[in-house]
């Protein structure tokens, strides 16, 4: 890749009002992601070094974001894994240097990338994929068992300072009411302040999930008192 395209992009949302609190954004989706979650949305961004579908490059983006630098606040770099391209940092770089805030997607793959990048970031959001013990997030990524990155990951974001958010995604194939009060219980003990509960909306191969099951977690009563008990902000997001 030549100076003007520092990472490989998938897809770009060119107005966003949900991807970084209280900001109008630009989302860009970087292509690869290491993890197979089974409820995956993205399925065309996890292929690590694969072509595009879309004629989005970097250059493109400096160019649509110069065009519009008074009508939006901020950059989100999204997945895919933004964390497993080593030109992230250059691109967030260069992104500030327009003028705009920067926002991340990750789900902690990489702590050694985020801790490079961690100041130069406004906000980030924190995917928990499971409770934090190696076969239950193995199950949840379809690969992954190394725990100790995405704790450390959340460290990082703790002793930045800087505002984050977690969530988790409640696919009910995958997940418990007793897996959410547990992952509940471990953010509180870090000191998460906000957490969010997304419902799972079945992807296309998965005929099976009906939407009474995809609302059975994210409707607990005892769970969702918990969780409001818990942390200085709580959603559900449906």
């Amino acid at each position: 890749m030549d100076g003007f395209n520092p990472i490989i992009i998938g897809d770009v949302e060119p107005f966003s009002i949900v991807d970084f609190p209280n900001k109008i954004a630009v989302t860009v989706f970087m292509q690869g992601c290491p993890w197979r979650c089974p409820f995956c949305y993205n399925l065309s961004l996890q292929k690590i070094g694969a072509k595009p579908e879309t004629e989005w490059t970097f250059e493109t983006l400096k160019c649509f974001l110069q065009k519009r630098k008074k009508m939006l606040d901020a950059v989100v770099f999204s997945g895919g894994e933004p964390l497993v391209q080593e030109g992230l940092e250059q691109a967030i770089d260069e992104v500030k240097n327009l003028g705009f805030e920067v926002g991340l997607h990750t789900g902690g793959f990489n702590p050694i990338m985020l801790k490079k990048i961690i100041n130069k970031i406004d906000w980030a959001g924190l995917d928990i994929k499971a409770p934090f013990e190696p076969q239950k997030y193995k199950t949840a990524t379809g690969c992954f068992d190394k725990v100790e990155k995405v704790i450390d990951s959340l460290q990082i974001l703790i002793d930045s300072g800087i505002n984050f958010e977690c969530r988790t995604t409640c696919d009910p194939k995958i997940l418990s009411i007793e897996d959410i009060f547990q992952i509940g219980k471990t953010l509180k003990e870090f000191g998460v302040r906000e957490y969010y509960l997304q419902k799972y909306r079945p992807i296309e191969s998965d005929k099976d999930t009906t939407d009474e099951m995809c609302e059975s977690i994210i409707s607990d009563k005892k769970l969702i008192e918990f969780l409001r008990n818990s942390f200085e902000v709580f959603e559900v997001r449906k």
